[in-house]
């Protein structure tokens, strides 16, 4: 089975796992396009070695570039870029090597562009 995403403008509204063979009869008079995505490609890499599909798992929700063939999540934070080779997030600060755990503060940023991480 594989996993489809309803894409309308450019975003995602709608993920579903079917045979492709679903598509044969189905009647879906909504706006909109079926395009298949692999739950198994993030960042532009399968996970089990096999063919990349369209950069990232498409989720509700996220976008659709058409031109670049690659879906992507919405963006979690103001300052933060799109990587348009993998099509993920980044932050404007790298995260910490130091095997401990932390979140992103957004206003810790703005306040002080030198922090972000803070350690959880």
């Amino acid at each position: 089975m594989a996993h489809y995403a309803k894409v309308l403008d450019g975003k995602v509204i709608n993920v579903i796992r079917a045979e492709s063979e679903f598509f044969d009869n189905f009647v879906d008079d909504s706006p909109g396009e079926w395009i298949q995505t692999s739950y198994n490609t993030c960042g532009g890499v399968h996970f089990q070695g096999g063919t990349p599909l369209r950069k990232n798992y498409a989720n509700i929700g996220g976008h659709y570039d058409k031109n670049n063939d690659a879906f992507y999540s919405q963006q979690p934070y103001a300052s933060w870029t799109l990587n348009t080779t993998t099509y993920l997030w980044e932050p404007p600060i790298t995260y910490p090597t130091d095997g401990k755990s932390y979140d992103w503060n957004e206003t810790l940023y703005q306040s002080d562009n030198t922090k972000g991480w803070v350690e959880i």
